[in-house]
């Protein structure tokens, strides 16, 4: 038997929506098949499929093709997941970013002593010498 990855087409009229399958080759287009194993919306910009890349290397071991539409995709999504591994692994650098403002430290100690007093309201001291007696 020899099996294909390829589209199944679903949706509506002028409003096509894909869903990525493993399927007897002699089987037609929409009809049966042996796994669903992604979608693809070519009206969506960007990110306009999904894809089980550990089945699609499953099935590619056993000997299925996959067409031509769905190894793009395939292409696509690995690029895309490596990708989005290698800006998860790299740090992201504040001093990189323009609109940082970075304040000598000598501005930010002073700055704190005056919030302390402000948030704490310190009554009036006595004098250590009583005031001048009446006369």
């Amino acid at each position: 038997m020899a099996v294909s990855i390829r589209l199944r087409r679903e949706g509506a009229k002028n409003r096509p929506y894909y869903k990525v399958v493993v399927a007897d080759s002699r089987s037609p287009r929409d009809g049966k098949f042996i796994e669903l194993i992604g979608t693809y919306d070519p009206k969506k910009t960007d990110h306009n499929s999904t894809l089980k890349l550990d089945r699609i290397d499953h099935w590619i071991s056993q000997g299925a093709q996959p067409s031509d539409t769905v190894r793009s995709l395939i292409k696509k999504n690995k690029t895309q997941a490596a990708s989005a591994l290698s800006e998860v692994d790299a740090p992201a650098a504040v001093a990189d970013e323009p609109n940082v403002v970075v304040e000598p430290a000598a501005v930010v100690e002073s700055a704190a002593p005056a919030a302390v007093a402000e948030e704490s309201p310190v009554a009036p001291e006595s004098p250590a010498t009583p005031p001048p007696a009446a006369e």
